[in-house]
Formats: C-alpha cells, sequence, structure tokens
C-alpha cells in the first residue's frame, strides 16, 4: 500500500519540477518586450499556462520513459 502514495508523491514533485523548469526557461524570451504595457498580466498569465503545459507534457514523457525501461527490465528482452 506504501508504493502508491510514494509513487504518487514522486510524480506530484516531478511535475512542479518540471513546470518550474519550464516557467524558468520561458522567462528567457522576454515575451512582455513584444507587447504593450497594458497587457502584461495577460502576458504573465500566458507563460504560466504554457509553462504548465509544457512542463506537464516533459514530466508525463519522463515518468512514462521510466515505467517503460523498468518494464523492459521486468519482461526482458
Amino acid at each position: 500500500m506504501d508504493v502508491y502514495g510514494i509513487d504518487t508523491i514522486i510524480r506530484i514533485v516531478t511535475h512542479f519540477i518540471f513546470i518550474y523548469l519550464a516557467f524558468w526557461s520561458l522567462g528567457a524570451l522576454r515575451l512582455d518586450a513584444f507587447f504593450k504595457a497594458d497587457h502584461i498580466p495577460q502576458v504573465r498569465m500566458l507563460l504560466t499556462l504554457l509553462s504548465i503545459g509544457i512542463g506537464y507534457l516533459a514530466s508525463s514523457f519522463v515518468l512514462e520513459l521510466i515505467v517503460l525501461s523498468k518494464n523492459l527490465f521486468v519482461v526482458g528482452f
């Protein structure tokens, strides 16, 4: 039973790490320079939503890759 709790915690932490990395990486784009000063909050919200989407996709990819490689070694070649 404890394995499911640990797995869930690892998934949540991994998602948050990748969302943070995506947000940090998207900050280098400086998209706010392309928009008027009136729209800065909307640009920040767009960056936040993009980072959530990209971070979730990247995290899901890495977690799925880990599961597939574990299954490969359990089943064998």
